[in-house]
Formats: C-alpha cells, structure tokens, sequence
C-alpha cells in the first residue's frame, strides 16, 4: 500500500496481486492509526464449525496497531459492517496513472 494526499486528505491506495486497486482514508476509527502501514491481507471466511477457511486474499486492510480489519472494496469494518467504516474512494486506471474519484 502506498500513501498519497488528494484534496488535503490522506489516502491508502492499495493494489492487488491481480492490479486491482483501491483507496481509504489512512485513519482508523479506532485511534487514529495510519492504515497504510498497515497490511493487505485476508482473513477467515464462515465455514463450518471446526474449520477455519482462509479467503478473501487481498481485499482485507488489517490495522497496523490493533489488528482492526477493513474490507478494502468498500471501507466496511469486517466485525461491524453496519456500524463502523472508513471513506472509500472509487479508482480507476488511466493510462499509466491512476485516477481517484473523491
């Protein structure tokens, strides 16, 4: 992931082994952490009981100080989807540059 400022703003951009990419806000809701240095991860999927399923490899955005777990398509926080989130930008490829909508 890398830092950038758009508008005053600082974002996380993310790009995934596939070249997809995506943007947040590079503050966690929690306190304030850089989400930037955080991780591009996954995390476990439901699966049933005594199995632990590992998915969605790329698309996490794991807070670097506690562990706090982001959906990166859309900035929903992964235990409360509902209730906590951080902003989320739409990008898109331009040619060789990469064009954040927010």
């Amino acid at each position: 992931m890398r830092v950038v400022t758009l508008d005053g703003r600082e974002l996380a951009v993310a790009r995934t082994a596939d070249d997809r990419f995506y943007a947040i806000r590079n503050a966690c809701p929690h306190q304030g952490a850089p989400l930037g240095k955080g991780f591009l991860t996954g995390t476990f999927v439901p699966s049933d009981v005594g199995d632990f399923d590992y998915g969605r490899d790329g698309e996490v955005v794991r807070c670097p100080w506690h562990r706090w777990e982001f959906d990166a398509t859309t900035g929903r926080s992964l235990h409360d989807p509902a209730g906590c989130r951080v902003a989320s930008y739409a990008v898109r490829v331009q040619g060789d540059d990469l064009v954040i909508d927010g």
